[in-house]
């Protein structure tokens, strides 16, 4: 294994800053146009194709608990997803996260903006090489 240098440790920095500073340019775009966070897009992306249990749903953005919890709170009140207790009897404690149609209608509207803004903030300059060459870092680096 090679050791940590300070290349490694500027790469590390290059690619966190980096990293963040896209998604603060696709959330400003997506807040500008629909008034929808990332966070919240991403909620309404994990949950379209079925309703996720909330420590399911942590798993899936990987958040802790307690932040989802308040994100959850907020996106309820807008009527964006609804909570709701299990129904098998032996589960009543487990709570289900599932999308309102006012949320897959905010979602399928922000997702054009969502992917346009990736495209432009990310993708555009990104050849096939650039592609194959990050999934084999990232998943190196990812386990």
């Amino acid at each position: 294994m090679p050791r940590l240098d300070a290349e490694r440790v500027a790469l590390w920095r290059l690619f966190c800053t980096t990293a963040n500073d896209v998604q603060r340019r696709v959330d400003e775009q997506l807040v500008a146009e629909h008034d929808l966070q990332l966070t919240w897009f991403e909620v309404l992306s994990a949950l379209r194709e079925s309703p996720l249990r909330v420590r399911d749903l942590c798993d899936r953005l990987d958040e802790v608990a307690s932040s989802l919890s308040r994100r959850l709170d907020r996106m309820v009140a807008d009527e964006l997803v609804r909570r709701e207790r299990s129904a098998l009897p032996d589960d009543k404690r487990v709570v289900i996260v599932s999308i309102t149609a006012a949320g897959r209608l905010a979602w399928r509207e922000a997702n054009v903006t969502y992917r346009r803004a990736v495209q432009h903030e990310f993708a555009h300059s990104l050849t096939e090489t650039d592609i194959s060459a990050l999934l084999r870092v990232l998943g190196k680096a990812s386990g």
